[in-house]
This record gives structure tokens, sequence and C-alpha cells, in this order.
């Protein structure tokens, strides 16, 4: 067998056995595909731990993070976990490298005033209700970008306002809606009625003017539209909604693990961070407050 049906006959066992979701498999094909490309389609059987690491340093020196790093290895170490059982490759050159560490960056989030100020949205267009609608789905209930392209009419209940959301690894949580997200939803789901053309077949929430499913491109490209309109200046993009939506939460409540869960996050360690930006936001407010912290310009 060549490199090309190894990797042909994993995709298949990790769509069909292991049942990953169609964005995990994107990107562990990605990942595959530059291991291979990079070290010119040499043999995977002949692969060793020498090899792992020269990749994992070129990757490096092109500018690619520890995080991502940490990502690719693990799509590896799985590909040849495979490789090694079904095939009886000798060993899996992967395992025990580790990705070089990157410095740690804080998540960029939004004031509350700011994000009041991006979704206080007045159009009454039909775009204008719709994207009205997704940002405060983003801002209510943290939904990562691709959580929100994929919802569907029956995971909403309007009855107790909570959206059932299949996130990564396909694991489902429900997540409550807030009264101004459901106000916007509501607004939204009226409009998208009036749609013609649509699909019996289609049930995903947010539709374009001809009825198609949103994609993630065509909501990026609304959420920087609407915060040059509504004058904002950050670089705003889906994540950035949900990373204030976690700090905001975290700051009122206190509660890391009911923002845990929120988030979808499996390790409590992954929402951990937003503890850096809570610290962060006190240490702001002691700078300002405290008589002993405040910096004075006067000479005695």
């Amino acid at each position: 067998m060549d490199n090309n049906s190894y990797i042909n006959n994993y995709i298949e066992y990790i769509t069909f056995e292991k049942r990953l979701s169609s964005n995990t498999i994107k990107n562990y094909l990605r990942d595959i595909s530059l291991l291979k490309t990079q070290s010119a389609n040499k043999d995977f059987k002949s692969y060793k731990v020498e090899d792992i690491r020269r990749s994992v340093s070129v990757f490096h020196q092109q500018g690619i993070n520890g995080k991502s790093l940490s990502r690719m290895l693990s799509s590896w170490r799985g590909f040849f976990d495979f490789l090694t059982n079904r095939y009886k490759f000798k060993q899996n050159p992967v395992i025990g490298i580790k990705a070089p560490k990157s410095k740690k960056t804080l998540p960029q989030t939004l004031s509350i005033d700011q994000v009041i100020k991006l979704i206080n949205i007045t159009d009454n267009s039909l775009l204008g209700i719709r994207d009205h609608a997704v940002m405060e789905l983003f801002y209510s209930s943290g939904l990562r970008l691709s959580e929100l392209v994929n919802i569907k009419l029956q995971e909403i209940n309007t009855d107790d306002n909570t959206a059932t959301i299949t996130g990564k690894g396909d694991k489902t949580r429900v997540v409550p809606i807030g009264e101004y997200a459901m106000k916007a939803l509501n607004n939204w789901l009226i409009e998208r009625g009036k749609i013609k053309n649509i699909s019996s077949e289609n049930k995903f929430v947010f539709l374009s003017k001809k009825g198609l499913p949103l994609g993630t491109r065509s909501i990026q490209y609304r959420l920087k539209y609407w915060a040059k309109k509504q004058g904002i200046p950050e670089n705003i993009h889906p994540h950035l909604l949900r990373h204030s939506f976690a700090s905001h939460i975290l700051q009122s409540s206190q509660d890391l693990r009911a923002v845990q869960e929120l988030l979808g996050h499996a390790n409590i360690s992954t929402t951990q961070i937003y503890t850096h930006l809570d610290y962060q936001h006190l240490s702001k407010i002691y700078d300002k407050a405290h008589p002993r912290a405040k910096k004075n310009s006067s000479k005695n």
C-alpha cells in the first residue's frame, strides 16, 4: 500500500467507526497531508522519531505556534496508532514527542458597553433582523461559530428558552437563551418563514436571502460589517463574542464550573484562562480605586 491508501483508509476509519465530526476529520486530513508533503512523501512505514522531530522543527521555524503544533502532533499520533494497530507498523514515531511551548496569549474580549453597542441593531430589514438574532445568540449563549451555523429549528426550545447544542466531538449540551436573544430569535423566525423556495428538508435556523444555510464566512463578514457600522474599533470575529460571554459571566458569578458547562469545554483547564481575564479586570479596578495604588503625578 502507498501513503495515500493509508490516509484514505484512516479517513474511512475515523468517519464511519469513530464517527468524528466533519470539521475534526478535515483538520486531521490537513495535518497528515502537511506531514506527508514536508517529508517528501516518505513511506509512512519508514518514519522514525527523528523524522517527526524534524517536521516539528521545520513547522516551528515557519512560525507555527506551540498550540497548533500540539494539535498537529495529536493528529499524527492518532494516525500512526491506527497504522500500528491495523497494519502492524513496528512503532508509533510520534509517541513521547511534545510541541515547543508558546507564549500564552489571553483571548481578546469586549467590554459590556461595547457588546451592547455592537448588538443593538435597529435595522428592520431581513438581513438586519437575522444578524441581530445571530449576534444576540452568540453573546447570550457563548456559542462557537460552527455550533451557531449548524443549529436547527428543532433544537430551539421556545417553552423554556433553551437550545440543544452539538459541540466538539459531537457532544451535546443544553444552553440557556436570554430574554433579548429569544426576542431577536423569534423576530428572525417570523422573517425566515417569509423566505421563498425554502426546501422542506432545510431545518437550519439561519439562512441567506435565497433560503440557503448561512456559512461561516458569511457570518464573519456580517460581524465585521456591523462592527464598522456600529462604530466598534476592535477586530470583531465570532469567537470574540464567545470570549466576552465567558469573561462577563465569570466576572459576575465567579463560578468556573458553570462557565465550563456553558462553553462545552471538556477540561476545566481550558476554561481557566478566563480567570486570568477576570484578574486583569480586578487589577484595573484596584489600580483606579485603591488610594495606595494610584500613581501620583504631582511632586511633593
